[in-house]
């Protein structure tokens, strides 16, 4: 194949991976190598054909293995710090809650409702630990006490 059909169907791939479809950079590799494989032919390489669709297959998947989990990454983003969710962490309480009864607290910028999980009173404007997400509820207990 002539050097610039290459660069075609690597320009054809990559457009394919921005524009039309989410296909989480498979075909931003295919491009690529489609890309150096023109590269290759434009230097003056004069590959045969096979060659050609060999070299474009071998760069192809070794660049897919090489760097696709690390783009993707850093693309996409892992989202550190949510895996565990808020559990452990402490907040204000704004209102008195008694054992058992629920609230409303502005968590990270979000109205959630509390529920009271210990077995004492959290007064209003004391700290008390996050134990559990359930659903939308922050299940709460009061800090201890020293």
């Amino acid at each position: 194949m002539a050097w610039w059909s290459w660069m075609i169907i690597g320009a054809v791939m990559l457009g394919a991976e921005l524009f039309v479809v989410d296909a989480a950079f498979y075909l931003v590799f295919i491009g690529f190598a489609a890309v150096i494989v023109g590269i290759v032919e434009l230097a003056g390489a004069g590959l045969a054909i096979w060659v050609q669709w060999t070299l474009f297959s071998v760069i192809a998947v070794a660049l897919m293995v090489s760097f696709r989990r690390k783009l993707y990454g850093m693309m996409r983003g892992s989202g550190e710090g949510y895996e565990s969710g808020p559990a452990g962490e402490t907040v204000t309480v704004t209102d008195a809650l008694q054992p058992g009864h629920t609230g409303r607290l502005n968590f990270r910028g979000t109205d959630w409702t509390i529920v009271n999980a210990g077995a004492a009173t959290i007064g209003a404007g004391e700290q008390a630990r996050i134990i559990a997400v359930d659903g939308l509820k922050l299940k709460l207990e009061p800090l201890s006490k020293e």
